[in-house]
């Protein structure tokens, strides 16, 4: 480690090791997305047996495995979060296991029977799992007090290259599914995780390589202040959980939902997985129609608050299944509808996104004590997992013999439109008695300033 810089350059300029992040995200978000796009149409109906025969998934089985991967990459945060705080430092654990990562690329581009689906995924849920928690905080690493007025546009364009490198490869990678098989479907995300791992490696001289503080984060996490702040954290990601059970259907019962819908757009036949890509584009979108529309409008009637954003975002995502719901209900009566429909639920989905997920993000942050941010990280990528559990575990437990969920059509979407709609009834009385506690760095490094406020009105 003494070989590299630990700290940052006296300089107004953009550190230099920000476009290497910047290239590695992206590269790295197209492989993850690109997988995970066409993961439940591949158990669904390309799984081979040991023999060489089909030996496909139901579609109940395939969206509870599903979502028990998602929670695996949302539940290793944490022991990413604790090898790079306590023992080896950001950089050399997010190099490890990006290692690890395109390992389990491998596993899934070679082998497509259960043992290659079983190995592939639980090597990409370590390895991208553990580095979630790590990056953004070595992207903030990288500056000083100089040029700290740049870290919004770094931050910026990190933002950029994840929904980017998401939307190409969820329009790509299902058509290499569809035209040339799983084996190069899943090799070409593998390959641009091992052009991200590379394009790291090289950015390893230019990047600023902060040590590990196991005694400060240790004392920090120990302390009556550390401790409050993750039990006050821990009850909002509780009923952010939900939220996530829902959001991430869209990479599976959504896109089980899309093969019975007429799927052509604008004289465009599309695929069922590459309408996912609308998230992508939408958040792209939405994020400054909210910040420089929606939310001004809304300061004009009451108080905008984090949390006020985060319980309207709940009630949003029910409207969301509701109209799934009656898609299915189409459906089920034997029609075909526009995919169109589906894009709708997309653009309501987005909106909740915009105010669940990025605003909890952003809170996260302003609610941990200065040697905790990576733990309260981890905590909240905690929430995804948590969600997908329950989502997994709805699947499993509401099967019959037949292997048939007992949630038939509308059913399974009215049941998460229900749940969702009682979990932000729930949040309101306890939002409004949230004790809101913001950590902002002061003008030295491990000086803190404190703000307090009671109510959600602070937040």
């Amino acid at each position: 480690m003494a070989r590299y810089r630990t700290t940052p350059e006296v300089t107004e300029e953009m550190p230099r090791g920000i476009p290497y992040i910047i290239g590695n995200e992206g590269a790295e978000r197209f492989s993850f997305y690109g997988m995970k796009a066409i993961l439940v149409v591949f158990m669904t109906q390309y799984l081979m047996g040991e023999g060489g025969e089909l030996d496909v998934m139901g579609d109940a089985d395939a969206r509870a495995y599903y979502h028990l991967f998602t929670a695996a990459v949302y539940f290793t945060p944490l022991l990413g979060a604790l090898l790079a705080d306590l023992a080896f430092g950001k950089y050399p654990t997010i190099l490890s296991l990006s290692i690890v990562y395109c390992l389990g690329h491998l596993a899934l581009a070679l082998d497509d029977t259960r043992l290659g689906l079983a190995v592939g995924l639980g090597l990409i849920a370590l390895g991208s799992g553990g580095i979630k928690p790590c990056v953004s905080a070595h992207v903030g690493d990288q500056f000083g007090e100089a040029n700290a007025f740049r870290l919004e546009g770094a931050f910026s364009a990190f933002y950029f290259a994840i929904n980017l490198g998401a939307f190409s490869s969820m329009i790509a990678t299902p058509l290499l599914l569809d035209r040339l098989g799983p084996h190069v479907a899943f090799g070409v995300p593998g390959g641009l995780m091992l052009l991200a791992t590379w394009v790291f490696w090289l950015g390893r001289r230019k990047f600023i390589h902060v040590p590990p503080d196991p005694k400060g984060f240790l004392d920090q996490a120990m302390s009556r202040d550390g401790l409050s702040a993750l039990g006050r954290l821990a009850v909002i990601y509780v009923f952010v959980a939900m939220f996530w059970a829902l959001f991430d259907q869209t990479g599976s019962s959504w896109v089980l939902q899309a093969q019975h819908m007429d799927l052509e757009l604008l004289g465009v036949e599309l695929l069922p997985s590459q309408i996912q890509s609308s998230n992508a584009l939408l958040v792209m979108i939405l994020i400054p129609a909210f910040s420089f529309g929606v939310y001004p409008l809304l300061r004009r009637f009451t108080r905008v608050t984090a949390l006020r954003k985060i319980g309207i975002g709940f009630f949003v995502m029910v409207a969301a299944f509701l109209l799934s719901a009656l898609i299915e209900h189409w459906i089920q009566q034997g029609g075909r509808p526009s995919i169109a429909w589906q894009l709708l639920a997309y653009l309501i989905l987005t909106a909740s996104e915009v105010m669940v997920s990025i605003t909890c993000l952003e809170f996260s942050y302003t609610q941990a004590p200065k040697a905790l941010k990576s733990l309260v990280m981890a905590l909240f990528l905690m929430s995804v997992s948590i969600g997908n559990l329950f989502t997994s575990a709805v699947n499993f437990l509401t099967q019959d013999e037949q292997g048939e969920s007992l949630l038939r059509g509308p059913d399974y979407y009215l049941f998460f439109a229900g749940a969702m709609a009682l979990t932000a009834i729930a949040y309101i009385p306890v939002a409004q008695r949230f004790r809101v506690r913001s950590y902002i760095q002061g003008p030295e490094p491990a000086e803190e300033i404190v703000a307090e406020a009671v109510g959600a009105g602070g937040a």
